[in-house]
């Protein structure tokens, strides 16, 4: 396999690629591909800093994408280019994760195949000098500088009839097929994935410190509660009926915001305001400006409250997803943030609970980020 040597050039022109042109030699920018997988919002939201300082150290940014991530995407940057990626469709209908993961193997192998063909055509076509993909194994090439962000070194899957021993090999194999493995936490503690991107690491593994697109600030209190809502159908919708129906009994005043990109639907009902999505500024400060946060244990989300500060926080994770059931455990029994199942959701015991935990302390900051992305705009594709 093709390994990336770090290149010669003076750092000024890191991001930056010579062409010759008319018999000389001229440099343009270089050109990023940054490709967030499609599960929930996260991936896509936690690539925003990553985009923002590429940005920032003078490179050209496509975005690839699908779906909900994909909108949202473009929603944010509305100058860069986007391209549709194939789907990968998947749905939690069960609270198994090997088998909502075995059923839809067939459909999703095909996808990663059709969206590795998709990749090397847009290499060819926008003249791509390196690639980052938000877990989606489909977006490599031996032919450029690849990057794999992920939180998941270690799997946290059953070990049923021997697939959870298959997933969690064939995981690391296929991440080390990458250039560099990019794991969005601190290295040393506190840190947020605990043995999720802990212990036993690869050997091209980079902790890059939390992505976090959210802002410490002071805001005015407008809610008592805020619903952040997100991941994949029909549990994300499952969830949604599940507080409305529970906040309609409570007298507290409530944002929902839905997370689906593809809808601008907003709705008032007395105390309960609803919206489809928001934008990271505006939802930054409504964060903010609720007192409790009722949200899925997403990777990125613990990222997002990390940056802000949160302390009442009500983790509620997908049923099924093993390692959104990891951290939401991890965090309450460290009595970080309370947790509660789905099939359990409780608000009014929840929300009498909350004065029993901390929230997360931990400084959040973008150096470490600064100076990956200047070594991986440094790097030599030949």
């Amino acid at each position: 396999m093709k390994r990336n040597k770090r290149s010669t050039a003076h750092p000024a022109h890191a991001a930056s690629v010579s062409e010759e042109r008319a018999g000389s030699t001229v440099l343009r920018p270089k050109t990023i591909l940054i490709a967030p997988l499609n599960w929930g919002l996260g991936h896509a939201t936690r690539c925003m800093p990553i985009i923002d300082e590429l940005q920032r150290q003078g490179a050209r940014v496509i975005i690839a994408s699908d779906g909900r991530a994909l909108r949202l995407l473009e929603k944010e940057y509305p100058d860069l280019l986007t391209l549709e990626l194939p789907p990968y469709n998947i749905r939690y209908g069960t609270g198994s994760m090997v088998w909502n993961m075995a059923w839809q193997m067939p459909k999703i192998l095909r996808a990663i195949w059709r969206e590795q063909r998709a990749v090397e055509k847009i290499i060819r076509e926008y003249q791509v000098d390196a690639l980052i993909s938000d877990n989606r194994f489909g977006c490599w090439s031996a032919s450029i500088s690849s990057v794999f962000l992920t939180h998941q070194i270690h799997l946290k899957v059953p070990t049923l009839l021997g697939l959870g021993t298959f997933a969690k090999w064939n995981n690391r194999r296929l991440i080390q097929r990458y250039d560099e493995c990019w794991i969005p936490d601190v290295e040393g503690e506190p840190n947020l994935s605990g043995t999720l991107s802990h212990g036993r690491t690869l050997p091209n593994t980079r902790y890059v410190g939390v992505l976090s697109r959210m802002e410490k600030m002071e805001v005015e209190k407008r809610y008592d509660i805020i619903a952040v809502l997100s991941g994949p159908e029909p549990q994300r919708t499952f969830f949604e009926e599940k507080i409305i129906e529970q906040l309609e009994k409570l007298s507290y005043s409530a944002l929902i915001v839905k997370g689906k990109t593809d809808s601008d639907t907003r709705s008032q009902n007395n105390r309960i305001h609803t919206v489809a999505y928001l934008t990271k500024n505006d939802l930054n400060e409504a964060m903010l400006a609720s007192d409790i946060v009722i949200t899925r244990s997403g990777y990125s989300t613990l990222m997002d409250l990390a940056a802000l500060q949160k302390r009442q926080v009500i983790l509620v994770p997908t049923p099924g997803q093993t390692e959104q059931e990891y951290l939401a455990e991890r965090f309450h029994e460290q009595n970080i943030f309370f947790t509660q199942h789905q099939n359990e959701l409780d608000l009014e015991v929840a929300i009498r609970e909350l004065p029993k935990f901390t929230g997360l302390d931990m400084e959040v900051n973008q150096e470490k980020l600064r100076d990956v992305v200047s070594d991986f705009l440094l790097m030599d594709n030949g």
